[in-house]
């Protein structure tokens, strides 16, 4: 970590001071539901980069919990688990991954904007397995039970069939309830967009209420296609999949990585939230989340926030911008969102009519943003109000230490919400206080 901060204590490159002094001149809130503030885009030779040390949770040490809330660690000693999954029987499936392990470096930039965001925990070496927790009368067993997955992500069942959205394919295994291993090789139903740059691996997933199809959130292979706009086919996209013949099309495109995907129950539409566009300033771009329509556009690389354009993207495609479709609430800049969770229980009534947001933290923003996992009031199927923070405590007050990265949430039979901790390693359940 000490050779990380003297990189920066040099503002990562002798002479490029200007980049040391870009901090946020909008408070969050004003960045935040249907128009954000967005100030003036910056340039910068190399981009602000701010990232706290990551160190582990020392025994006894959890997140901190709203009022009226409690907090459990139910498994630990994983291996950067990233999504969590409930079955019907209430066996839980965890996806342990990183990134692929041959992964390209065509600037300098990257390569010490990799090695910063490392030091907050984000590297390390992933499961790369499918992991089932179950609950035997109060103590949680841990079973492998998918080994030898390619960065898995997204997970969903369909009937008696399971699908595993890895680093460059969707593959479906045969399920049986009450099961703790699948031997069984996995069929490949079509591959996805991956590639030695695969510059945003994970790969969210959902399926159809009836199951038919198949919904895959696949991020762009670039911050603004640095890497050709060639890199970028079938990415920054929302993909659509029939399930008996893997045959697939673009549902909705332009976002730049979209994770988290949800129906939203009061109105039964797709909903995202998305990992905006880094480097022209600590106050942009505004992370958020928003209904996704079919055939829609919105805006990656060309703009964002419907015709904000982003000069950097050459040639322009102005005919692109016109159609850009504006998000539906803003969750200000730089939270990395990765999961997305309306809630249904009855365990926490008062988080009923709303979802939850995991915030994975910003790197490219100072002060740092994000680090939690906070909730969104809904009405008539529509984001309203500002977000309220509901777990905390993974980055430290003073934000020099950062314990643990909420990425994938899911709600089990009991209505209790399950957190899986990237960095941490491990999986948190919240419920309502005894």
């Amino acid at each position: 970590m000490k050779n990380y901060q003297r990189l920066l204590s040099a503002c990562v490159l002798a002479g490029l001071l200007s980049s040391c002094d870009n901090s946020s001149q909008i408070d969050p809130k004003k960045q935040t539901g249907a128009d954000p503030e967005l100030p003036k885009a910056q340039n910068f030779l190399m981009p602000p980069m701010k990232v706290p040390e990551g160190i582990p949770w020392k025994s006894g040490e959890m997140p901190k919990v709203a009022d009226g809330l409690k907090i459990e660690k139910i498994a630990e000693g994983l291996k950067h688990p990233r999504q969590v999954y409930v079955l019907p029987n209430n066996d839980v499936l965890v996806a342990e991954s990183n990134g692929p392990a041959k992964k390209l470096i065509f600037r300098p930039k990257e390569l010490i904007m990799g090695m910063v965001q490392k030091s907050s925990g984000k590297g390390g070496e992933g499961g790369n397995r499918i992991t089932l927790l179950r609950n035997t009368g109060g103590k949680w067993e841990k079973h492998t039970f998918i080994a030898h997955v390619n960065s898995p992500f997204g997970i969903q069942l369909t009937g008696n069939t399971l699908w595993i959205a890895s680093a460059d394919s969707l593959i479906k295994y045969p399920y049986q309830t009450g099961e703790t291993e699948i031997t069984a090789p996995g069929e490949v139903v079509t591959q996805l967009p991956g590639g030695p740059i695969n510059h945003h691996w994970t790969k969210s997933l959902l399926a159809s209420p009836d199951g038919s199809k198949l919904y895959v959130g696949v991020g762009s292979n670039s911050n603004i296609t640095e890497n050709g706009i060639g890199a970028e086919d079938r990415r920054a996209a929302i993909l659509e999949v029939d399930a008996a013949t893997g045959a697939s099309r673009i549902f909705a495109s332009g976002l730049r990585n979209p994770t988290g995907l949800q129906w939203e129950p009061q109105s039964g539409k797709l909903w995202a939230v998305v990992n905006e566009r880094d480097e022209i300033g600590s106050d942009l771009v505004p992370d958020y989340m928003t209904s996704v329509q079919e055939h829609g556009f919105y805006g990656w690389p060309y703009s964002y926030y419907g015709q904000h354009v982003d000069e950097r993207v050459k040639p322009p495609r102005p005919d692109l911008v016109e159609k850009a479709i504006k998000p539906d609430y803003a969750i200000s800049s730089h939270v990395a969102p990765l999961g997305l969770l309306f809630y249904t229980g009855e365990n926490m009534p008062q988080y009923r009519d709303g979802a939850f947001v995991s915030e994975h933290g910003s790197w490219n923003r100072k002060p740092l943003n994000g680090y939690q996992v906070m909730w969104v009031k809904f009405e008539n199927g529509k984001p309203v109000g500002l977000p309220q923070p509901v777990v905390t405590g993974f980055l430290t007050d003073d934000q020099k230490q950062v314990r643990g990265l909420p990425v994938g949430l899911a709600m089990d039979k009991q209505g209790g919400v399950l957190i899986a901790d990237d960095a941490g390693n491990v999986v948190w359940r919240v419920s309502k206080a005894q």
